[in-house]
């Protein structure tokens, strides 16, 4: 197995921050949100346990690969980490700090599927149609759930904001954030743990991925502390798309948004082991809720609501266009040889 590079290591780094800062707090971000009163250092810890637990579940159970088979189609480059493969994760980190909800998989897998040769042919627009059929399942279950159960259970929400929710609400939100937070890294894991050695090894005719427990002991330990700081800062610029949603302060909303949400990752993952964007399912999922609680029960203008989700949706077409962009000339300008789609 080949030995963790300079690169890989650099790579690797701005990849679990800029994951961790986008995508993560976008899972994690109801759960922050309606737990703002109590101490990050309390909610990290429940994070990274559940974080720790599926690196050993996957580690154990799919042959030492935490990436739960999503880096199957994506080999280590023979030729090691090359400098132009971390620049997609440290323009994540600026698109970040910018609040754009810029999809990971494509900003950072992408470049590998590109760069692969002939292995990786058709991987991005495989990874493409998923991530698009998951945007529209989340939007089409956001809009009939929510037309369905708005006009009493978001009024009865709204309605009740001065009592608050009961205590039992807060411990079916941990409950529900635990089955997500899973949920979600069993998907986006593989767009940290890209940058690592790995092999691709044949079992029973079909290609598996194998690491070295130091590699994933040292990722476990670099991205938990990456955890930790976004935690400290309670999101940072991207819990913001959080914040302004509809009522997401209160746990009674984040329950059902992470059962939706974590329900359909898992029938995702279930599908195939092809990558996909776990930016676009939430985004699509909280458009069609957004729009259902705008029109069905009135709890915001229509103008407003619907300039928001259209941004959400502008700014990840942006972040795909961005990510192709730079997997393709980049490597193009580096090495004269043009990227297999």
């Amino acid at each position: 197995m080949p030995g963790i590079e300079l690169f890989g290591i650099i790579g690797f780094a701005l990849a679990a921050y800029s994951v961790i800062a986008n995508d993560a707090i976008q899972t994690l971000g109801t759960f922050l949100r309606s737990n703002q009163h109590r101490s990050w250092v309390v909610l990290w810890l429940f994070a990274g346990t559940i974080l720790v637990a599926v690196m050993a579940y996957g580690y154990f159970s799919y042959n030492t690969d935490v990436a739960f088979d999503r880096l199957n189609n994506i080999p280590y480059p023979a030729d090691g980490i090359k400098w132009y493969h971390i620049i997609p994760p440290a323009v994540l980190i600026l698109l970040t700090r910018a609040s754009v909800p810029v999809s990971t998989t494509f900003l950072v897998l992408t470049m590998f599927a590109l760069t692969g040769g002939r292995e990786t042919e058709g991987l991005l627009g495989n990874m493409l149609l998923k991530s698009a059929l998951g945007y529209a399942v989340a939007f089409g279950a956001g809009i009939v759930v929510y037309t369905l159960i708005s006009r009493f259970y978001e009024r009865w929400i709204a309605n009740t904001q001065e009592q608050g929710a009961a205590p039992y609400w807060y411990v079916f939100q941990w409950m529900t954030t635990a089955f997500l937070w899973w949920q979600w890294l069993a998907q986006d894991l593989a767009n940290i743990f890209v940058f690592l050695p790995r092999q691709t090894v044949e079992v029973g005719g079909q290609t598996e991925v194998t690491m070295a427990a130091s590699t994933v002991i040292m990722g476990a330990v670099l991205t938990l502390a990456l955890l930790a700081y976004t935690f400290s800062r309670r999101g940072g610029k991207i819990q913001e798309i959080v914040n302004v949603k509809t009522n997401t302060h209160d746990p009674r909303v984040g329950t059902l948004v992470d059962i939706m949400f974590g329900v359909i990752l898992l029938i995702f993952k279930e599908m195939n082991d092809i990558p996909m964007s776990t930016t676009w399912v939430f985004l699509g999922l909280i458009a069609g809720r957004e729009l259902a609680v705008t029109y069905v029960a009135g709890l915001r203008d229509r103008g407003e609501a619907l300039r928001d989700v259209t941004s959400d949706a502008g700014r990840l077409l942006f972040g795909l266009a961005v990510s192709v962009a730079l997997a393709f000339f980049i490597p193009w300008a580096a090495t004269g040889e043009m990227p297999v789609f």
